[in-house]
C-alpha cells in the first residue's frame, strides 16, 4: 500500500525520479509503515532506525531527515514496530531492547527498499538512534556492501557487541560530550569496529542533544558523512580503508 505525501516546504521533489509516500513494507509476518521521500536526483537513501520509545514521528529524527533531504539524500523514516507492539512497549518495554527483532525488521525493510522501483538504483545508508543504532550496526554486519554508510546518534553499539567487527560500512558514532556513560560505550565500540570509522563528540551536548545548536550539529555531521560515503562505490571505499590501515 502506498499513500502519496504532499511536497515538503523547502524540499526539491520535482522530477521523474522523485518519490514521496507513506508505504507499507511486508516484513516477516507483519507490515511496517514508513515515510519514504526521495528528492529528485538524490545521491542515496538513508533508512532511520529509531531508538527506545520513539517512532518515525520523532521530532529529532524528522529534523535530521529534513536536513539530509536538503543535502540531496532520500530518507526512509521507518517504524520497526507495529502500532500494537508500540503500545505494548510503552507499558512493558519488552521490544525496545529486542535487538534481534529490530535487526531482522531493518534487514527486511532494506531488502524491500532495494527492490522498490524508485529506490533500487540508490546506495543505502542507516541512521540509528539509541537502541536503534544497535539494530543498524547489527543489520549492517549482515547485509555487508548492501549498505554504504552508518551513522549512530547517541547510540548503544554495545548492544551489537559481537557484530561490530563484521560491519563493512563506514561508521560515524555521534555522541554528546556530557553523555558520559554512552560516550564510554562508543569509545569501546570504536575499538571493536574494523571498518572506516570515526567518533564525533558534540561539545556540551547530553543524550538527547536538546541543547541549542546540538541537533543541528548532529544533522550536519550526518549529512556530510552520507554525502561522502554514499557517493563512493564499494571498491572506492575499500581503497580508502586500505590507505587508512597503513
Amino acid at each position: 500500500m502506498v499513500k502519496t505525501l504532499q511536497k515538503r516546504r523547502g524540499q526539491t521533489l520535482e522530477g521523474d525520479d522523485a518519490f514521496s509516500a507513506i508505504v507499507q513494507m511486508p516484513v516477516d509476518s507483519v507490515e511496517l509503515e514508513a515515510e519514504l521521500i526521495i528528492p529528485s536526483h538524490a545521491h542515496g537513501i538513508v533508512l532511520f532506525a529509531h531508538g527506545s520509545g520513539s517512532s518515525r514521528h520523532s521530532r529529532r529524527n524528522q529534523f535530521v531527515a529534513s536536513v539530509l533531504r536538503e543535502s540531496g539524500m532520500g530518507t526512509c523514516l521507518l517504524d520497526l514496530l507495529t502500532q500494537r507492539e508500540e503500545q505494548q512497549d510503552t507499558t512493558s518495554g519488552e521490544f525496545r531492547f529486542d535487538i534481534e527483532l529490530l535487526t531482522n525488521r531493518l534487514i527486511g525493510a532494506t531488502r524491500w527498499i532495494a527492490r522498490h522501483p524508485s529506490a533500487k538504483t540508490h546506495r543505502l545508508g542507516y541512521f540509528g538512534a539509541s537502541t536503534g543504532a544497535a539494530a543498524a550496526l547489527s543489520a549492517a554486519a549482515v547485509v555487508g556492501n548492501s549498505v554504504s554508510a552508518v551513522v549512530s546518534r547517541g547510540g548503544r553499539p554495545d548492544l551489537a557487541y559481537d557484530q561490530l567487527p563484521h560491519v563493512l560500512a563506514p561508521t560515524l558514532l555521534i555522541v554528546g560530550e556530557r553523555d558520559e556513560a554512552v560516550l564510554q560505550l562508543n569509545k569501546e565500540a570504536y575499538q571493536r569496529l574494523h571498518c572506516i570509522r570515526k567518533i564525533a563528540i558534540v561539545p556540551g551536548a547530553t543524550h538527547l542533544f536538546e541543547e541549542p545548536g546540538a541537533l543541528e550539529k548532529v544533522a550536519n555531521l550526518a549529512a556530510g558523512w552520507f554525502q561522502y560515503h554514499l557517493s563512493q562505490s564499494p571498491y572506492e571505499q575499500e581503497q580508502v580503508q586500505s590507505r587508512e590501515a597503513k
